[in-house]
């Protein structure tokens, strides 16, 4: 039965297909993963090979030439065996569509087929250290020197920061432009490259599979040819590209609260206390309805807002509604579905545990929730 109004027997043949892929090549490594606290390139690679990176590039470059609607797919799958798969979303969703809209043919056909191929992975530099979610007061300078950028700066939280190989780098080309944010341009830094060094791997809460790191740049030669787009439109190129990020984020957080709520049924009925299943105590059936309702609720939300954007529609102000409100509701069906599973939902061997920890930075990433709210209120005329 296909999940959204928009799925055709192709969507179905394409999810059956990733799922089966992903009993066979994830699951089974996903806790010696969060263990080891990597996912290995060959898995990158076999999602390449698979055609489960980057599908909407065009043909021309070696893509499917495939809407976003696929991304969708991808991005419930890879929810649904767990969030340290966040990375291929980043690389999919988020960073290669900067390459697609505002690169040149050159800069499409030299980078393009490897993103495909999972030769190379990307990652989107934005965040530093003194600078979150302030995009216009970014540090990180890079200054012209002929025939190349000298990038000079600090990022940290970058996903995909160890495994990366293509580093989209948000920095100051006119660190006196008035306002701030027209002197912000796109980088394209390649791994490699003098004077760009990638830090430590971050320990975090959770998410312990994903590569978090910070970058350093020291008088890195960046080749003019690397500048995505056209210097000083890097923060309109952000704005735009945003909406489709926090849509990806909103996807995810309602497919960890489908999961949660599965694996916490399930539990619930075989669990005995008092002499009869959990599930007869009212309390728990109570939990159990309040979830559901969120749930399909978010859901109806969720498919209505995808169909918005598939017709390219404006929806910063709705996305900004999902990515907060379905990213708070699985946090607190997180702490819900903990709760039902007693003692044992505190165990790292139960998968409600993991999800618990994972959870939190939904509503960090990508925007705090509270931006979202600020987006709102200013596009309520507030």
């Amino acid at each position: 039965m296909a999940r959204y109004r928009f799925e055709t027997e192709d969507h179905e043949i394409f999810r059956q297909s990733l799922r089966k892929f992903l009993q066979k090549e994830a699951v089974p490594f996903y806790d010696t993963w969060e263990k080891e606290k990597a996912i290995p390139i060959s898995f990158w690679k076999r999602l390449g090979e698979m055609g489960f990176l980057c599908p909407q590039v065009e043909e021309e470059f070696g893509g499917l030439g495939l809407d976003f609607s696929y991304s969708v797919i991808i991005s419930e799958e890879l929810e649904r065996v767990g969030t340290s798969l966040v990375g291929v979303g980043l690389h999919n969703d988020i960073v290669v569509p900067y390459i697609e809209s505002f690169g040149s043919k050159e800069q499409k056909q030299r980078w393009l087929p490897n993103c495909i191929s999972g030769d190379s992975i990307t990652a989107i530099a934005m965040t530093e250290p003194g600078t979150g979610s302030d995009l216009a007061n970014v540090q990180t300078t890079a200054i012209l020197d002929d025939e190349h950028y000298v990038l000079n700066g600090q990022k940290t939280f970058i996903t995909n920061g160890i495994n990366g190989s293509l580093f989209l780098v948000v920095v100051k080309t006119n660190p006196k432009a008035e306002p701030k944010h027209k002197g912000i341009s796109l980088l394209m830094v390649e791994e490699g490259t003098p004077g760009f060094t990638k830090g430590r791997k971050l320990d975090k809460v959770g998410l312990h599979a994903q590569d978090t790191a910070e970058l350093y740049f020291e008088d890195c030669r960046v080749p003019i040819g690397n500048l995505i787009g056209e210097e000083g439109h890097g923060f309109s190129y952000l704005m735009e590209k945003l909406q489709q990020e926090r849509l990806v984020v909103a996807i995810a957080a309602q497919i960890a609260s489908e999961d949660m709520f599965e694996i916490t049924m399930e539990y619930v009925k075989s669990r005995k206390a008092f002499g009869k299943a959990v599930s007869s105590f009212q309390n728990t059936q109570f939990k159990l309805a309040e979830m559901a309702t969120k749930i399909e609720l978010g859901k109806s939300f969720l498919e209505s807002l995808i169909e918005d954007h598939l017709a390219g529609k404006d929806v910063v102000t709705k996305v900004s509604m999902a990515k907060y409100w379905l990213t708070e509701t699985a946090r607190e069906i997180s702490v819900e579905c903990m709760q039902l599973h007693g003692g044992y939902g505190y165990m790292e061997e139960y998968k409600i545990a993991r999800r618990y920890r994972d959870i939190p930075v939904a509503s960090i990433y990508a925007g705090t929730n509270e931006i979202m709210k600020v987006i709102i209120a200013k596009n309520l005329g507030l």
